[in-house]
């Protein structure tokens, strides 16, 4: 087992899955955590079968007891992790209506899992990620969440108005901020990523980008140098506005 050791949530498949995959190859040990065990058990056996070093863990990022149950267990069989890339997220906003006339409880499933989810995990494994010698933390965002692009009319994505889902992400950049400026004084960074328009469950086919392909931002903040930046927002090292 190498001894860099990655935990992604929501890894099961799309980005979260590719980020594994390409950090594998990077020589590091990846855990997939996934709100079904057997899915992500079922994507651990397609890396194993490259070659590449992968086990998976039973992960529901809304679920309390399952956040506590999944860090106690990678403390047990690892004593600490390097890399945490909080991956998981929703999308349930109805297209068809206006911002004020979204269902109240797709506001709240949502922040659920791209807000609290996140912290909630990260709360859990930041203990054993400060046993690393240089943590990362990257939390998958969204140019959507960006307060700039959707107050600039010359903006791609200014007419993009998916408010649970854009508002969480607005949220996590700023729970980004607040946990890079905690950990200023130690060898852990913590940035946003921006994937970019991915083919996946959350965005559809006409997506222009592959999850290959979206994975390459995630896995950049992943592995970091020592000089590297924290609390900061990129898309492909591009740093993008809050």
């Amino acid at each position: 087992m190498t001894h860099t050791i990655a935990l992604i949530t929501g890894a099961n498949k799309g980005i979260g899955l590719e980020t594994a995959r390409q950090l594998a190859q990077a020589d590091v040990h990846v855990i997939l955590g996934s709100r079904q065990l057997a899915a992500a058990q079922a994507a651990v056996d397609a890396l194993v079968k490259q070659g590449l070093s992968a086990e998976a863990i039973k992960l529901d990022v809304s679920d309390e007891q399952s956040i506590k149950q999944a860090a106690a267990d990678v403390e047990a069989r690892h004593g600490h992790i390097d890399i945490l890339v909080n991956n998981a997220g929703v999308m349930l906003d109805a297209f068809d209506q206006a911002p004020s006339a979204q269902n109240l409880s797709t506001w709240k499933t949502t922040f659920d899992t791209n807000l609290f989810g996140v912290v909630a995990v990260t709360q859990a494994f930041l203990p054993l990620i400060k046993k690393s010698a240089q943590g990362r933390i990257v939390n998958v965002s969204s140019v959507l969440g960006s307060m700039a692009a959707n107050v600039d009319p010359a903006s791609a994505f200014y007419g993009f108005k998916i408010p649970a889902y854009n508002i969480s992400k607005t949220a996590l950049n700023a729970w980004t901020i607040h946990l890079a400026f905690e950990l200023k004084d130690s060898a852990i960074k913590v940035n946003s990523a921006h994937p970019g328009f991915v083919k996946t469950d959350l965005h559809g086919v006409d997506a222009p980008m592959t999850p290959e392909q979206g994975a390459r931002t995630c896995v950049q903040l992943a592995l970091l140098p020592p000089d590297g930046p924290t609390g900061s927002f990129f898309h492909e090292g591009e740093v993008l506005a809050w």
